[in-house]
Parts: C-alpha cells; structure tokens; sequence
C-alpha cells in the first residue's frame, strides 16, 4: 500500500474510532502512531516524534492564551454576569412578542463576549433563562431550540479560543480574527431575533408576554451590565490596539473579570479554587486534543496526502465557489457528530491548502480570515443539527419535561437562519472583511 493510500484509508479508520466512542485526542493520536508505523516500517520514527511532538506543540507561547479564556469565563459564571445580561436584555425585550426568547439571544451573545465557549454559553444561560421562559408560557421545544441555538454566539463572538487555535494553524494574526468574526457574530444574533420574531406568529401558543417594565428600572438592569462591556472593550480594543498580545489580553481579562467577580460577591475560596480546577481540566482537555491533531497532521505530512488531495481538486477543473461550497457541506455534516475544536484542528490542515490556492478576488490574508470564519460558522451550525446536535443535547438535558422531537422540530428555523447568513457572507465577504478594511 502506498503512502499516499495509507494517509486517505486513516479518514476512515479515525471517523470509526470517533463513532466507538474514542475520546477525539486519543483516537488522532493511535490513528497517527499507527499510520507512522506502517509509512516508515517501524516505531522508531513514532516514537522519536512522540518526544520532538510534545514539546514542539506546547512550548508554542500562542496557547497559553487558552486557559486564560476560560478562567474568564469561570469568573463571569460565577459571578453572576450572565444573569445581569439576561435580566438586561429582558427588562428591554421581555414584554415584546417573543422578547423573553429574544432576551435570552442577546444575553448568550453578551456572555459571549467574555466566555469564548459554545457549551459553556448554553449550559450557563439554560440556567439562568430557562426558567424565565417557562415562566411565561414558552414552549418546552421552542425554549430548549433558543437557548441552543443562542448558544452557539459563545464561539463566535470574539474572543474565541476556537479562533485562536485556527490562527496558530494557518499562521494568522489573532486580533485581526478577532474583527472580522463581529459583524457575522452580530449578524447571527440579529438572525435568531428575526427567526424568533416569525415564529411566534406562525406559532401563537409557543410564547406568553409578560408586562412592560417601567423605564427607570430597565436604565438599572443595563447599567448593572458594565462589567461585560469594559472587559470586552479592554480585551478586544486592546488586542487590536495593540496595547498589549493576546496572551496578556487574555490575562488582562481573566485578572479584570476575576475582581469584579469578587467586588460582587460571586467569588470566594471555595469558588476561585473550583474555577481554577475546572480551568485546567477544559484545558488539559483541549491542549490533549491539539496534541493528538499535531501528531495525527504530521503523519499525513509525511504521506503528503493533503498536498496530493489539493492537487487533485484543483485538477478536477470546479469553479472555486463549487469547491467551497464541498468544503462547507462537509464541515455541516462533520459538525453533527464532532465537537468545533476537533473539527478544525483535523479538517485546517487538509482543506487550507486547497483554499489558499484558489481565487476568489482577495488577497491570501484576506482569504484566511474569511475562510476561518466561514468554517467557524457553520461547524458551529452543527452544534444545533438534529439528529446530532452538542447543544440540543446540553439545554435538552435541563428540562426533562421536554421531548427532544420537541427540541428538534423548533430548532429547524433557527438552522435556516444559519444556512441563509452562511450564503450571504459566502456570496459578499466584504461584510466579514468590511472592519479589516476600515480599520487596516
């Protein structure tokens, strides 16, 4: 068997390990191991790079970035500025038609900003919002879709470790990422509020309305909302300013959200320690994952199976927006099955190259940044697609009472929404490009 035939049978041979319930990191790391043993003859080669691997991938600076993200959003957790966000958003929206659904849409996409995680965003707003909607009268099916679907803003909204582990790959500037992902980000909020909009008149009996609140109270719910907005500003303006690295943004952040957690009673010893633990178990993790993606990429380096695959595709003669279009389907079906920083990290390396040698009218770093948010989008589009969707089953499994069928059929029009943005920011790319341009 061929080099080259040994690195395309180890797509199959991973995908089976991935159904059996093999922990992703794991699986790419056997996959790898294996494949070397068969290219090279022996284990000489696997285990040499065993040891050359492990220190080439973690002693790369750019990643401690990642434990920072998400100890801060273990302090916005546990400081309880998803709940002001959502109490905000509600005072606001709640007492339009569907605005307690709409509330928790913009709430997810505020926690957003300062959590950098899907899951996380779910899980954390399902507990708060949750019970609101079920308050006022919203269907268990609606309320699980919205909060699954508005929980897919975590990784899109910057910042977003997802999108940190993708510069790294294709050697692109973070904080200009980090731009361009805000205006889809917004984009796909303003999506599910629309989505939600037309919903709730098809479907009358799925919301309640609540009464208005008087004015001077919702000035009060959204100054409570503070907090998230400097440690956005001061992150991410000072990211792109150039006031200091991602790394000490992100710790610049971290140590920001950390005092205000504690200035409002949300952390103590107890807490701070659980948010530690809990920080590096995500990390260890997701720097496991990367390891295993580092060592399954360089196996197929060595059979130059994704060098031959862009090859082929080129020659294959498809207009570029066909090839692109290939590529996104299987980054929605993929996502269905597999979470989004597994995702990128095995399908970057194989689909990059292919992307970077077609012409779509942009410059190559143009091309980079709108391709990552492109795939970012809708592996995350994954996340809320039955039958397999992360989030549905993270929200679904906080209200018992609702049949997942339930779940699945009122999510359907928040995946539209999804499918129709993804075709507008693939047909115009100056709207994900347009604050790289206007502010270069």
């Amino acid at each position: 068997m061929s080099d080259l035939a040994i690195g395309i049978t180890s797509f199959p041979v991973l995908l089976g390990l991935i159904f059996l319930r093999v922990p992703i990191g794991l699986a790419m790391f056997l996959v790898g191991l294996g494949g070397l043993y068969m290219v090279t003859g022996g284990m000489n080669v696997g285990l040499s790079k065993l040891k050359t691997e492990t220190y080439s991938t973690f002693s790369n600076y750019s990643l401690t970035i990642v434990p920072m993200f998400l100890l801060m959003g273990q302090f916005a957790t546990r400081g309880g500025m998803s709940t002001s966000l959502f109490k905000a958003a509600e005072a606001w929206l709640g007492h339009r038609k569907g605005g307690v659904a709409m509330a928790s849409v913009g709430a997810c996409a505020g926690f957003g900003a300062i959590c950098g995680s899907s899951l996380a965003t779910a899980a954390t707003m399902g507990q708060v919002a949750l019970p609101e909607l079920r308050r006022y009268g919203y269907s268990g099916g609606f309320a699980s879709a919205t909060l699954a679907a508005g929980g897919t803003l975590g990784i899109l909204i910057p910042p977003s470790v997802i999108l940190v582990i993708y510069a790294i790959l294709t050697e692109q500037n973070i904080a200009k990422l980090f731009l361009a992902a805000f205006i889809p980000g917004v984009l796909a909020a303003i999506g599910y509020m629309i989505t939600i909009a037309i919903y709730v008149r098809v479907n009358p009996g799925a919301a309640g309305l609540r009464d208005p609140i008087p004015y001077p109270e919702r000035w009060r719910a959204l100054v409570a909302v503070w907090p998230v907005l400097l440690v956005f500003a001061l992150v991410v303006g000072g990211i792109y300013r150039g006031w200091f690295t991602p790394t000490e943004g992100a710790a610049v952040g971290a140590a920001g959200t950390g005092i205000i957690a504690l200035l409002g009673g949300g952390l103590n010893w107890t807490s701070l320690v659980q948010s530690f633990l809990e920080t590096a178990r995500n990390s260890g993790m997701i720097f496991f994952i990367i390891f295993g993606a580092a060592f399954y990429n360089g196996f197929l380096a060595l059979t130059q199976t994704p060098q031959s695959l862009a090859e082929y595709v080129l020659a294959t003669g498809y207009s570029p927006w066909m090839i692109l279009s290939i590529i996104l389907v299987l980054y929605l079906i993929f996502g269905c099955v597999m979470d989004s920083l597994s995702m990128i990290l095995l399908t970057i390396p194989i689909f990059f190259p292919i992307i970077s040698q077609l012409d779509f009218g942009l410059t190559q770093e143009e091309l980079a940044i709108w391709f990552g948010i492109l795939a970012l989008i809708v592996v995350e589009v994954g996340l809320i697609t039955p039958p397999v969707g992360m989030n549905l089953f993270v929200i679904n499994a906080m209200d018992r009472s609702t049949r997942m069928v339930e779940t699945y059929r009122a999510v359907l029009p928040f995946v539209a929404s999804d499918v129709v943005r993804v075709v507008i920011l693939v047909a115009f790319p100056g709207i994900t490009l347009c604050l790289l341009r206007l502010f270069p």
